[in-house]
């Protein structure tokens, strides 16, 4: 990866793409640390229960790089995109209209795009209103004091003035990344979670150690125990690190065998080849669906006050909080499900299947049409669940090591969400970079 880095930097054009999109990364850590007017800072540190406990809140604040949990201008991050792309995706598969703008070419690209804009803007006001509530009753649940004007005019204005800005720093997030898919190097959302997880990893790694350091102070823990956990902890962040690079690139290839076609003078076809499918295919959705369903119910428990309480709903909160086994064993599920969800609705072997017929193409010792889509289900059924197994895995290690070390090694920003985006995201641009090489015939890559 080192090595295409610096062949790239070496070919202007490149070089000048990968400054362009620093620039871009720079300018969005500034605006995640912008503060924006009429929110008392001050009192925004004590509400650092509200991400924790394995509440969607903690999940959000991961992925905007701690600028949720500081109620700055890009608060709200890439979370608006992300879920307007995930509607206008699943609106493509349930409404026939918009599957044929999608399918018309060029020009259907960017009509669901500036759809996909207006969702964006939508769900980026609703979640700025409810981000401002949110922030507005916890503060007074705690007794503190958010924002100096909470009635009459001067509150009315000050919560349409804080709700505008969430709303323009989401929409700003939309407009830069789509500055990096034009004139930067990769995916210009998954770039900014990218830089969001990374920097978000020295405060993971600090708070790592002061729990230790705290552990072994209050004679929690003894010395040679605190270093177990502590190097426990390093290692499996490693090997899963090295597992998670090894699966995103396993495939399954299926032979495909082309007929010979001649046309005119020319002859065409005649060649072996393979469909791959991919043991990953629905990449980190279904850890994101996953997470967002069983998070729901400890958040809106945690609103309600429920938290703290003796009775059913206190244990429902407890039982789904991140600390729990019910915790791990319910995401295990729910992302075996939502794998197999995700596929439905992405990837159609009979689409497949007509493809392959249509271009003179058949898999061996298998009759194209439907026994050739019954094929394909077939092994991507087991393909699929092998993905999903790989997925649920990586998912639940950091909640299992958090359960067997009594909440002492908390490492849930260093989920598998947040890996597979890190390691995806890396391979993915790597791969853009070798591909725009290859296509100048870079004689130094090429070696």
């Amino acid at each position: 990866m080192f090595k295409t880095l610096r062949n790239a930097w070496a070919i202007p054009e490149l070089r000048s793409k990968l400054l362009f999109t620093l620039m871009i990364l720079v300018i969005y850590r500034f605006g995640a640390s912008l503060p924006i007017p009429f929110i008392n800072y001050d009192a925004i540190q004590s509400m650092a229960n509200l991400y924790s406990g394995g509440s969607i809140f903690a999940y959000l604040n991961i992925l905007s790089g701690d600028a949720f949990s500081k109620a700055t201008l890009l608060a709200l991050s890439v979370s608006p995109y992300i879920t307007a792309s995930i509607v206008m995706q699943l609106l493509g598969v349930a409404i026939p209209a918009i599957e044929r703008i999608a399918k018309n070419g060029e020009e259907g690209r960017k009509k669901i795009e500036r759809i996909t804009r207006y969702v964006t803007v939508g769900l980026a006001i609703i979640t700025a209103i409810g981000y401002y509530n949110i922030l507005r009753v916890e503060g007074q649940n705690l007794g503190v004091s958010l924002f100096p004007y909470t009635s009459g005019f001067s509150g009315v204005f000050s919560a349409i003035v804080i709700i505008a800005c969430f709303t323009a720093g989401a929409s700003l997030v939309m407009w830069l990344a789509q500055k990096i898919d034009e004139q930067g190097i990769g995916n210009g959302i998954s770039i900014i979670l990218f830089a969001n997880i990374i920097g978000a990893l020295p405060s993971t790694f600090t708070g790592l150690y002061s729990s230790l350091q705290y552990a072994y102070t209050t004679n929690a823990q003894s010395l040679a125990g605190v270093i177990i956990y502590g190097v426990l902890t390093v290692v499996i962040m490693v090997a899963s690190l090295v597992f998670v690079i090894y699966m995103s690139d396993a495939e399954r290839r299926i032979p495909v065998q082309y007929a010979k076609r001649t046309v005119g003078r020319k002859t065409y076809g005649g060649q072996n080849s393979n469909l791959p499918i991919k043991l990953n295919m629905s990449g980190v959705m279904p850890i994101i669906f996953a997470s967002t369903i069983v998070s729901l119910p400890t958040t809106i428990i945690y609103m309600a006050g429920g938290a703290n309480s003796e009775g059913f709903w206190g244990w429902v909160y407890r039982a789904l909080s991140s600390s729990s086994l019910i915790y791990a064993v319910v995401l295990f599920a729910l992302i075996i499900a939502f794998a197999y969800f995700y596929i439905s609705i992405s990837f159609n072997p009979v689409e497949v299947s007509n493809n392959l017929m249509q271009n003179g193409g058949s898999i061996p010792g298998i009759r194209p049409g439907k026994p050739t889509a019954q094929y394909i289900t077939k092994v991507l059924n087991k393909v699929v669940l092998m993905g999903a197994f790989f997925l649920s895995i990586i998912a639940c290690i950091p909640v299992i090591l958090n359960v067997v070390s009594g909440g002492l090694l908390n490492v849930m920003s260093f989920s598998g969400s947040t890996l597979l985006i890190v390691v995806g995201v890396a391979l993915e641009t790597v791969r853009e970079m070798e591909a725009q090489m290859t296509m100048r015939h870079y004689k130094g890559f090429l070696k």
